[in-house]
Order: C-alpha cells, then sequence, then structure tokens
C-alpha cells in the first residue's frame, strides 16, 4: 500500500465562490431534509399500512432506506464543506465514503431490477403472481442485491488502497470517487480506468437496457387488459421508469466517460446523490392511488384520533 505520504485528502468541492456556496448551502440543506422526510414518510406508511405485504412495496421501502443510506454518505459532507474554509477528509474516511456510496447505490440499482420483475410478473404472469413473488422470493432478491452491491463496492476500494498516492492531494470532486482518486495517483492508471468503465460503466448500461426492455415487454402486454387495469398499471409502471431514468442516466456518463471531464462528473453525481432521491417519494406517491389512500388512511387517522 502506498498512501503513507497521504493521510488526508482535500475535497475541492463544487463551486470555489463565496455566495454560490451559501446559496447552495441553503438549497442542499432543504433538499437533505426533503429527501429524509419524503423516504421517512414512504417507509412509515407502507410499514403502517397493508400495502407492506405486497412485494412492490416491500421493494420500495427498501429503496426508500437505500435512499436515505445513499444521500446520506454524501450530502451531509457536501453541506458542511460549502460553509467550511478547509474541506479535508482523512484517508480512511474517504475509502468508507467510497465503499458506502458504492455500496448504498448499487444496492439501489438491483432494487430497481427487483422491481422490474415484480411487475413482469404481476402483468404478465398474474395467474402465478403470488407463487412467482412470494415472500421467500422477495427476501432473496433483496439479499442477492445486497450480496451483489456488496461484492462491486469491496472491488472499487480494493482497487484504490493499491494505489500509491504521493502528492498532490486535491480531490477535484464533493465526495471520493474511483476516477477523482485514480487521477491523484502517482502511476499509470488507464488500465484501471478501463476497468473501472467495463465493470461499473457497462453493469449500468446493461441493467439500463434490460429494464427499458422489461418495461417495453410489460407495455405491449398490457395492450391485451382492460382500460382500468391498463391504467394502474401504467401509473405504477411509469412512476418506475421515471425513477430509472433519472437514477441511471447521470450515472451512465459519470462512468463511461465520453471525454476526460470531471467538471461534468460533479454535475452528474449531483442527479444520482441529491436531486433523484428527493424526487423518488413525489414520483411514487403522486402517481400512485394506493399510497395516497394509504397516506390518508394512516395519517388522518391519528389526526381524527388526536381531535377526540
Amino acid at each position: 500500500m502506498g498512501h503513507e505520504n497521504i493521510t488526508e485528502f482535500i475535497l475541492l468541492g463544487l463551486f470555489s465562490d463565496e455566495d454560490e456556496r451559501i446559496a447552495c448551502f441553503v438549497v442542499f440543506s432543504f433538499c437533505y431534509i426533503a429527501i429524509l422526510s419524503g423516504n421517512l414518510l414512504i417507509l412509515l406508511t407502507i410499514s403502517g399500512s397493508r400495502l407492506r405485504e405486497q412485494p412492490m412495496y416491500f421493494f420500495l421501502s427498501y429503496l426508500s432506506f437505500m435512499d436515505v443510506c445513499f444521500t446520506s454518505t454524501v450530502a451531509p459532507k457536501l453541506i458542511t464543506d460549502l460553509l467550511a474554509q478547509q474541506k479535508t477528509i482523512s484517508y480512511n474516511s474517504c475509502m468508507a465514503q467510497m465503499f458506502y456510496a458504492h455500496f448504498f447505490g448499487a444496492t439501489e440499482i438491483f432494487i430497481l431490477v427487483a422491481m422490474a420483475y415484480d411487475r413482469y410478473a404481476a402483468i404478465c404472469r398474474p395467474l402465478h403472481y403470488m407463487v412467482i413473488m412470494s415472500r421467500q422470493v422477495c427476501y432473496v432478491l433483496l439479499m442477492a442485491s445486497i450480496l451483489g452491491a456488496f461484492l462491486h463496492s469491496i472491488l472499487q476500494v480494493l482497487i484504490i488502497i493499491e494505489l500509491p498516492f504521493c502528492g498532490p492531494n486535491q480531490i477535484d470532486h464533493y465526495f471520493c470517487d474511483v476516477f477523482p482518486l485514480l487521477k491523484l495517483a502517482c502511476m499509470d492508471t488507464s488500465l484501471l480506468v478501463i476497468v473501472i468503465i467495463s465493470t461499473t460503466g457497462v453493469l449500468s448500461i446493461l441493467t439500463f437496457v434490460a429494464l427499458v426492455i422489461s418495461y417495453i415487454i410489460i407495455l405491449s402486454t398490457l395492450r391485451t387488459h382492460s382500460y382500468q387495469s391498463c391504467r394502474k398499471a401504467l401509473s405504477t409502471c411509469g412512476s418506475h421508469i421515471t425513477v430509472v431514468f433519472m437514477f441511471f442516466l447521470p450515472l451512465i456518463f459519470t462512468y463511461v466517460p465520453m471525454a476526460d471531464s470531471v467538471s461534468n462528473d460533479k454535475v452528474f453525481a449531483l442527479f444520482y446523490t441529491m436531486i433523484a432521491p428527493m424526487f423518488n417519494p413525489l414520483i411514487y406517491t403522486l402517481r400512485n392511488t394506493d399510497m395516497k389512500n394509504a397516506m390518508k388512511k394512516i395519517w388522518c387517522r391519528d389526526t381524527q384520533l388526536e381531535e377526540k
């Protein structure tokens, strides 16, 4: 291991201008509060209603939980650094942040795949749905998602901890990620860049394409259904497709670099670390009748009990 010379890194962050940093501090603080409260609302609604018995909402509750964890590995440091003069992070904290960001992010990707499989089973195989998506299958899919994410994350960390860092120690990003760290290594990392693009990048593209194809199959199956069931299926699939696009497109642009541009990476990373997790609760609640009904039942019942 060759990081003996470097015990900490300096994160250059998003902006150098003082006014921009203060404005972003306010905006990102609001975003983070919205992410926490929105996803917490989904978690409480699902756990407090009959929805938790349905596989789709079983996965949605874990997706919300992963959103909170994923954003929490990046957002608090990003927000506090906007007001800090010296934005340092220790070597060990940097490795930990990179591991958790990849772990929670990858788990989220795999859960989105499991949700697509669930929608496929519900719409294309309705008679066998309860067998295909039994609670046991749901747990197996969840555990497979977690295990797959763990292997992916540990691989990223193993690549980085073997690199020699002998200075400079300035990371041109607002959190520790693989590409910005590779740029700081005092050795030729072009082969490692190819390895990461061919693992993370290709995995992102293949998953995205697989999800899009699965939804094309689902939507083509819907043509034979009645208007009512068609409308309901479209609303749940529509919200899922929106989340998939919001999460995957910036991710693909980050891990399949078209040009050597870390500045763009920072903007793309903002999409999947802050913006997508903030919109997920809105997409899943505003477009979903079951969620709206469950919320009314739980939260209106609580206020009625208080009034009595």
